[in-house]
């Protein structure tokens, strides 16, 4: 059984890999592909059918993905737009499930409000994987995308709490309201205390003992485990654990990380990021016929439609609540309106057709129990599975499929006063070049007249510098600038392609020790992957 389980595991790790090449080709995002390549590959004849443990769906898969997450947002940015994004994350998920308890209850047989609150908490949470990979390369302003980032870090403990106090009162039978607000607050705040308190713990490993890349990397990844499990112990947020955690441990990373462990790191979680997302992702496709075929007492038409609706008013409520946390707070104060900039009419607009379901909400899903305390099998867990599923299939491929297109045909601006990313990246190198000169003339004066080669370093810089302040001074030229640009990395890459190929020649030789080839051939991955990167 364990052979057979695993040989399954890597057949759908080597598909995710073939689908998500082919996602790159036809340039489609590689959630929604691996969504439909699941589902393709769940009527293949012979290929068994998955299910998945409901009580290792959390513990697996969401304490990395949330602190991946959290790692990589920009404090700067999410404390710039806290207000929207807190509004968002919280606001915006306890009015859908709001919506989808009272709605669902009036057109699904034999539902309470608690499966409605159940299931709203399930469906409310977009997922900032699938938004993000689809908004990949486009026009995007920075204000979108950063609430789009840091909303999907905060909507999941609100999620997983309206999730929690459902299954508690389906399985209870009792539901007092402000019991419920109170235990909100102290599994919340005592969270974000679990995950700071850890943090700090490893902040100190990670400064004081742990030289070696070989023991930070496997650290970083012990963390968000660390952080959930020791937080769900005690009952309090682990989502909030691993998010507050993730948040100080990326702050102060540049404390512990030096260019080896940064680098090693990053490629590590860059990986583990993607498996775990594509292996999620071509689960909700392979999941589904088996969930249909749970589907007892309720005839498939009635589902499909009763699921549908469902995804019309999650798609429609999402949109208008967007516009109200843009402009009510402008509305009511003024201090506002002088502060920031209006939203427009266009990004809340983007904002809320981004709102695509994904792996938190599968995740909980699953995550049902299969029987109540008495025994007895849990009421209605087919169907919110099933009309969960179709939520996700309808967000992530039809709002997937159509957000380019809407960015296309809007051609959103920027709100806010933004320098383009070419101009930093000149500004910046120039500003360090001068400071690495004048270092260069305090310290080592007397060597660069001596010595030819270190004379040579300073030759370098000022050229760099030359080149830099010409560059500046055309940014009028736009267009030339940017074709100069393009050619320029055209020229550098075939060098970089050109010492490839003389680097394998030279191996070839057998003249020159391996760890110096490959050296030389890391120096060069470096530059390749600088220049793919502008």
């Amino acid at each position: 059984m364990i052979h057979a389980n695993l040989l399954l595991i890597l057949a759908l790790f080597f598909a995710m890999a073939l689908l998500y090449l082919l996602s790159q080709r036809w340039k489609i995002s590689y959630p929604i592909f691996l969504v439909i390549g699941g589902l393709a590959i769940s009527f293949i004849p012979g290929v068994p059918a998955i299910s998945v443990n409901p009580d290792i769906v959390f513990l697996i898969f969401l304490p990395p993905l949330l602190f991946e997450a959290a790692w990589y947002t920009s404090w700067n940015d999410f404390w710039k737009w806290k207000r929207s994004i807190f509004l968002l994350g919280f606001g915006l998920v306890l009015i859908t499930s709001l919506a989808i308890a009272y709605f669902s209850v009036s057109i699904i047989p034999g539902f309470t409000l608690a499966f409605g609150f159940l299931l709203g908490g399930i469906i409310s949470p977009p997922d900032a994987v699938a938004a993000t990979s689809v908004l990949k390369g486009l026009n995007m302003p920075k204000r979108g995308l950063t609430m789009l980032e840091g909303e999907s870090l905060v909507n999941d403990a609100a999620s997983l709490t309206v999730f929690r106090f459902a299954i508690a009162a389906i399985l209870t039978g009792q539901f007092v309201l402000r019991d419920a607000v109170t235990d909100f607050f102290v599994l919340a705040f005592m969270g974000v205390v679990v995950g700071l308190a850890i943090a700090h713990i490893l902040y100190f490993v990670l400064r004081y003992w742990a030289k070696s890349s070989s023991i930070t990397t496997p650290i970083t990844l012990i963390a968000p485990y660390l952080m959930y499990i020791v937080a769900e112990e005690f009952h309090w947020s682990g989502v909030l654990a691993v998010v507050s955690g993730g948040l100080f441990l990326s702050f102060r990373s540049n404390d512990f990380l030096n260019y080896h462990t940064r680098l090693q790191t990053k490629e590590v979680w860059a990986t583990v990021g993607f498996l775990l997302n594509g292996f999620v992702f071509i689960l909700i496709g392979l999941e589904l016929p088996v969930i249909v075929q749970g589907l007892e007492g309720y005839s498939m038409e009635e589902a499909i439609k009763d699921a549908l609706v469902i995804s019309a008013i999650v798609i429609l409520v999402r949109i208008i609540l967007v516009y109200v946390v843009g402009y009510l707070p402008r509305f009511l104060s003024a201090r506002i309106r002088k502060k920031e900039n209006s939203p427009g009419l266009k990004l809340p607009f983007i904002i809320g057709w981004a709102g695509m379901r994904g792996v938190v909400s599968l995740a909980s899903a699953l995550a049902i129990p299969l029987t109540l305390n008495t025994g007895e099998a849990f009421p209605h867990r087919n169907m919110i599975l099933f009309i969960t599923f179709v939520v996700i299939l309808v967000t992530l491929v039809f709002q997937g499929l159509t957000l380019p297109l809407f960015l296309k045909w809007l051609k959103i601006e920027e709100t806010e006063e933004r320098v383009p990313e070419d101009e930093q990246i000149e500004s910046i190198r120039l500003q360090l070049a001068k400071d690495c000169v004048n270092y260069l003339d305090d310290k080592y004066d007397k060597e660069m007249n001596q010595f030819e080669t270190i004379a040579r370093i300073k030759e370098q810089l000022e050229r760099s510098i030359r080149a830099t302040e010409r560059t500046l001074i055309e940014q009028t030229q736009k267009e030339e600038v940017g074709s100069v640009r393009k050619l320029y990395r055209k020229i550098m890459l075939e060098l970089v392609t050109l010492r490839r190929v003389g680097l394998e020649r030279l191996k070839a030789t057998k003249q020159y020790d391996h760890e110096v080839l490959r050296d030389m051939e890391d120096n060069l991955d470096l530059e390749e992957a600088r220049l793919n990167k502008h």
